[in-house]
């Protein structure tokens, strides 16, 4: 995966040659000082039992986003995109978040994670995706099923909401726009008018509109993105297509 060079890590080895030059089997016996912290001032340990030192570091390494992630997601489920959660626990969804920027891929706008499709699990700001759909007026008339955002290579993005309005009439807002990078982190989509469909209605309505996304982590499991406005957006990847 691209998100693998995230653990590549070198550790310093005092008071003898470097570990990845020297033949394992041939020299097991020989003796090198682990850096201090590791194996502590002056402690001696063998080149197999250094290996086991920086396996598990690297394990350690990996460990500690794959938890951030765990953590985010458990925080913003069935919280209805984090509608139903306090104050402080959008601050709890924020540090976490603001955590797992410093483990994001270099460029994640060139990254190839972000094509696929995502599910929209979280957003600081209600309105911010569905727009009135998503008010406090527009909950109460139209309940959101799914939420989900498609990003097809090169540049095709597909955002669609499903809901059930008054309780048994399902439609859908669906807008497709084109992706543009606009340098290293930062995108915009510029979409065209949404289309609903209702019953056996489909129609366009209002004009096209904009959207500028700062991506603020990827892996294979999860997208954090950062709206211009500063709303926080969580994103999961589906299992399935549905788009």
């Amino acid at each position: 995966m691209a998100s693998a060079a995230l653990w590549c890590r070198t550790i310093r080895v005092r008071g003898g040659p470097e570990i990845h030059k020297q033949p394992l089997l041939s020299r097991r016996k020989n003796w090198v000082k682990i850096v201090d912290g590791i194996g502590g001032r002056g402690h001696k340990s063998s080149v197999s039992s250094g290996v086991r030192v920086f396996a598990s570091i690297s394990s350690d390494l990996r460990t500690v986003p794959n938890d951030l992630v765990d953590s985010i997601l458990s925080q913003v489920a069935q919280t209805d995109r984090g509608v139903l959660l306090t104050s402080d626990e959008h601050k709890k969804v924020a540090e976490v978040a603001q955590a797992l920027c410093k483990y994001c891929v270099d460029k994640p706008v060139t990254c190839p994670l972000i094509f696929g499709d995502w599910d929209v699990v979280y957003c600081s700001v209600p309105t911010s995706p569905g727009g009135g759909y998503r008010s406090a007026l527009g909950r109460l008339i139209f309940k959101t099923n799914e939420m989900i955002q498609v990003i097809e290579a090169p540049d095709i993005v597909r955002n669609k909401v499903s809901f059930s309005a008054f309780g048994f009439l399902d439609g859908e807002v669906y807008l497709e726009g084109k992706l543009k990078a606009l340098d290293e982190k930062w995108i915009q989509v510029v979409f065209e008018a949404p289309e609903l469909k209702v019953g056996g209605l489909e129609f366009k309505y209002g004009g096209e509109s904009e959207v500028k996304l700062e991506i603020t982590y990827i892996d294979d499991k999860v997208r954090l993105g950062k709206g211009s406005r500063g709303s926080l957006f969580v994103f999961q990847r589906r299992t399935q297509a549905t788009v």
